[in-house]
């Protein structure tokens, strides 16, 4: 399951790449099948939850005969049948501390996470280890993305420098998180295979509701606890 013209280069590119995907859910499911599709050698995806029925309006790696299964498995099962070509490696395990043993060799970091928490760890991963993080958040009908590259953009923490987030569950659109993952995997792509123009330092907001959109441009803090003064 190849991409589909002449991009011979690229596809070898996608081929031996490894993408670590944060997070199996409404995000980490398009994410995760466009990736698949393209033919990403190998994806390495993390989950720490089990397949809920309340889940399945947007997280379209599970199905409804997979409730309470991990996360992980289900996602990995999918994606095996999906391209059998291709290397997928489950991790169920809660993303904190050092996150070294689940990220493992990756040459790029797929944000799909829901908690502030968790992206601060990968983001302290990447500014340590120099690998790129594609940044994905939704609200309802309202999505984001950006391209993250310490040091050459800013970081996670600059751009969210402390949870702003309410307690309550926070209202999905599943084509939202369809919209958002999406673009996540083309990002990925085109930084894979050295292609087109990235979302650096970049915050690209989506409103499908009102359909509008724009492009907020981002500077690093150089206060930043993360990255500051790199």
């Amino acid at each position: 399951m190849l991409l589909e013209d002449d991009f011979g280069f690229s596809q070898e590119r996608l081929g031996r790449a490894t993408v670590f995907i944060a997070g199996a859910g409404g995000l980490g499911s398009p994410a995760a099948y466009y990736l698949a599709a393209a033919g990403v050698g190998r994806i390495i995806i993390c989950d720490n939850d089990e397949v809920e029925t309340s889940n399945l309006n947007r997280q379209i790696l599970h199905s409804t005969n997979r409730i309470g299964q991990r996360k992980t498995e289900s996602a990995a099962e999918t994606l095996r049948a999906f391209n059998p070509e291709i290397t997928i490696k489950p991790k169920d395990a809660l993303i904190s501390g050092d996150p070294a043993g689940l990220i493992e060799d990756a040459d790029l970091i797929i944000d799909c996470l829901d908690n502030i928490e968790a992206r601060y760890v990968i983001n302290d991963y990447s500014i340590r280890n120099g690998v790129p993080i594609v940044h994905g958040g939704i609200n309802g009908y309202a999505g984001q993305i950006s391209f993250i590259a310490p040091p050459e953009t800013a970081c996670i923490r600059c751009i969210f420098p402390q949870d702003y987030g309410s307690e309550d569950p926070i209202p999905v659109i599943g084509a939202t998180a369809g919209l958002i993952g999406s673009l996540q995997a083309i990002e990925a792509v085109k930084y894979l295979t050295c292609s087109g123009a990235l979302l650096k330092n970049q915050l690209y907001i989506i409103d499908s509701f009102s359909n509008e959109s724009e492009k907020l441009q981002l500077e690093k803090n150089p206060d930043c606890p993360a990255c500051g003064r790199r």
